[in-house]
């Protein structure tokens, strides 16, 4: 029997309609949860095949493709990624980072540098710290973390979907699904799209299930998950992501000269 093909995801509520029911519609998936961080650590050591993986990472490894058509993405307010601060953006002088963002790190730091002239200096918040116990700034808390968070004691809560599309007009791309070079999917990533698919038509139901887990509203849930997300990969996602991807460069993180290249099965020999 061939081995299954690794399927790396994030245990996080804006997964969920990506991996409903996966297994269903790719019987050779092998599906792990993981945060988004270490996702892409797995995926550079091999130890996953396609992984729904921080988009800044895509760039660093600078040889993977992305599955066509799928993302997690925003065209305004995301909800689940937010800058927490004690004092307006112009003021920030240190910021703690959510251990388990990379993406959302990155385009903390560009918005902090290239839209505010900053350069603040920047700290790991460790998942098992409260945010509340930082003394930096501000703090960055990313998924179903910032979405359960409130830090009263922050008086600004900045949405990062919404500043960048303030900023820039375009979509925001926080995950796609990656593809480590010479692996065949072998169907997955049609798996990966029919389960899109039917988990956006069950987003109430995800909804439902997983608020009380979360201890959130599962009306606010649902607007989240049909409202809120994109998980969408055109053309107007593609511009965001490639305009991200100019703006990490001039700061450095990320290199330069990587491709969005669209993930093709194998050519199989007649």
């Amino acid at each position: 029997m061939p081995a299954k093909v690794r399927v790396g995801a994030v245990n996080y509520l804006n997964t969920k309609p990506l991996i409903e029911d996966l297994t269903t519609f790719a019987p050779n998936a092998d599906l792990r949860l993981d945060l988004p961080s270490r996702l892409a650590d797995q995926m550079r050591d091999g130890q996953l095949d396609v992984a729904l993986i921080p988009v800044i990472e895509y760039f660093r490894a600078g040889d993977y493709t992305h599955v066509p058509g799928v993302s997690i993405a925003s065209r305004g307010p995301v909800l689940s990624v937010t800058l927490f601060s004690r004092v307006p953006w112009e003021q920030i002088q240190s910021v703690a980072l959510d251990e388990g963002s990379r993406t959302s790190a990155a385009l903390t730091k560009v918005l902090l540098h290239h839209k505010h002239g900053l350069r603040p200096r920047t700290v790991q918040l460790p998942i098992e710290v409260a945010a509340d116990d930082m003394t930096t700034d501000a703090v960055l808390l990313i998924g179903d973390r910032a979405m359960q968070s409130c830090l009263p004691g922050f008086t600004y809560a900045y949405d990062l979907g919404q500043e960048w599309f303030d900023w820039t007009g375009l979509p925001f791309v926080f995950a796609v699904w990656a593809v480590r070079p010479g692996v065949d999917l072998r169907g997955v990533d049609a798996g990966l799209r029919q389960a899109r698919d039917h988990g956006l038509q069950r987003a109430g139901h995800i909804a439902w299930r997983e608020a009380p887990g979360l201890q959130l509203d599962a009306g606010m849930c649902r607007r989240y998950l049909s409202n809120i997300l994109s998980f969408d990969l055109g053309e107007a996602e593609l511009a965001g992501l490639r305009r991200f991807y100019q703006l990490a460069c001039e700061l450095d993180l990320a290199p330069e000269g990587v491709e969005l290249r669209e993930y093709a099965a194998p050519l199989v020999a007649a």
